[in-house]
């Protein structure tokens, strides 16, 4: 899977921008994620366990995780 990365500026309208994105074609899913609170991801990406868990898609699951506590490792040690 690929993802395509977006940053906005504080004032956009996120969920405006969301929606035109998921209007794209070959656009499966398009989900808001807050660098300044990384719990929020970390808790999305268990929320997507047992379905990752159901499919065998553990390689994803493992990746995703450990994407997330690497980032917020870097961030703190800046």
């Amino acid at each position: 899977m690929k993802y395509l990365k977006i940053n906005i500026e504080e004032k956009a309208d996120i969920e405006a921008l969301k929606n035109a994105v998921l209007q794209l074609k070959g656009v499966s899913t398009a989900e808001i994620i807050d660098d300044e609170n990384p719990e929020s991801e970390l808790k999305k990406a268990f929320a997507k366990t047992k379905e990752q868990l159901k499919t065998g898609d553990y390689e994803t699951l493992v990746n995703d995780i450990f994407d997330i506590l690497t980032k917020n490792n870097s961030k703190n040690n800046k």
